[in-house]
């Protein structure tokens, strides 16, 4: 069993050890370990494997401070029979992995190992795109036009399908919800849905602006626990994963602290996407704030989360455009809901129909509450 670093481009800095085997030397439990292993973490997993068991028996994993005193070396641990042994294998009880402690969520050592295996695929999802759009990115190619007249072209689907692929290969099991083709899964339900948009701002694609983006989201059980956000141009890669600090390229980023709207920086696509009530609701919220800037589709809410701007404000957006960006704004210290302040959800399933949200972003906790204020929507 291994405990794995769960921030994209950050080594981990746990330990994994093994019990020896009955043909190893009976002198010492544990193998030593090297001392920056030792001085990167205090946090060490271990795997139980006696004679016979396959596999082996999981245990939970502990923090465990090591007075130097009792060692006869800082970087080895305690021999059998020492009262130091004894009270470090009390740290450790045999459990189920299928059974979760109560209050601990998805952090036992297998979900963790099963987020860093998701992880790994999403960034390979996120490359293979990034390879087909910079291929086509400010080359000529024929664009058509969606029913809804929205546009797209050849790197939209083949960007796509080359994502798809690879969920398929290493998932079988998922389901896939792409912009361009829908839903996908050989089985009826699933717990776990990839909802993807190879190009959010195609029109910035086709006119040779840098500021669309790639969106993966990782739903389990409707709840986003994997957001991407990825510039492949500039090669930027804004990761979100649920309950950890959201990262660029592997360096952890934060909102802004922003106390007043009158005082934010304020991003939406363009002010000619808004009709009706939400017009008038959004042209409310323009004249509170300091700067309103237009023009950065999916880019905007990852400079939110790098606190750049303070807010976001859209209308008429489909799931596969903001689910992969929960885990992102909110693993920076934002928020971001709907117009009335509830989550943003959608029930992914074979009968699911991509309906339209309405929604806010801030990087400051106070911003959020008075762009709702300000947006009064029933």
């Amino acid at each position: 069993m291994r405990s794995h670093g769960l921030l994209a481009g950050v080594p981990s800095t746990s330990t994994s050890t093994a019990f020896p085997s009955p043909s190893s030397s009976p002198s010492r439990l544990f193998k030593p370990l090297s001392a920056p292993q030792m001085l990167s973490s205090h946090s060490l997993s271990f795997a139980l494997n006696p004679p016979g068991s396959h596999p082996p028996s999981l245990l939970r994993s502990r923090s465990l401070f090591l007075p130097r005193s009792r060692l006869s070396s800082p970087f080895e641990l305690p021999p059998i029979g020492s009262s130091s042994s004894t009270r470090w294998r009390r740290f450790c009880e045999p459990i189920r992995a299928s059974t979760a402690e109560k209050g601990m969520g998805i952090v036992d050592a297998v979900a963790e190992a099963e987020m860093q295996r998701f992880m790994e695929v999403a960034n390979k999802v996120a490359d293979a795109a990034g390879e087909v759009l910079r291929k086509y990115f400010r080359q000529s190619f024929e664009i058509l036009d969606k029913e809804d007249l929205s546009p797209v072209t050849i790197a939209d689907r083949d960007a796509e399908e080359s994502m798809v692929s690879i969920l398929l290969e290493n998932f079988p099991s998922h389901a896939i919800f792409g912009e361009e083709n829908g839903w996908r899964c050989k089985e009826k339900w699933t717990d776990y849905v990839w909802v993807l948009d190879p190009i959010d701002g195609t029109k910035s694609f086709i006119t040779g602006k840098p500021l669309f983006g790639t969106l993966i989201a990782l739903l389990h059980k409707g709840k986003p626990i994997i957001g991407i956000i990825d510039q492949p141009v500039l090669r930027e890669r804004w990761i979100g994963m649920d309950g950890r600090r959201t990262t660029l390229n592997g360096r952890e980023v934060s909102t802004r602290t922003c106390s007043k709207i009158s005082q934010a920086y304020l991003y939406t696509t363009s002010p000619h996407l808004f009709s009706g009530d939400a017009e008038e609701a959004f042209v409310r919220v323009r004249n509170k704030v300091k700067v309103p800037l237009y023009g950065c589709d999916c880019y905007a809410y990852a400079l939110l989360a790098s606190g750049f701007v303070d807010l976001v404000v859209e209308s008429g957006l489909k799931p596969y455009d903001f689910l992969s960006l929960v885990p992102v704004i909110e693993g920076a210290g934002g928020s971001i809901t709907d117009w009335k302040g509830d989550k943003l959800h959608w029930e992914a399933s074979p009968e699911s129909r991509p309906a339209s949200f309405n929604v806010v972003a801030a990087g400051d906790p106070q911003v959020h509450k008075e762009a709702l204020d300000v947006l009064e929507w029933q």
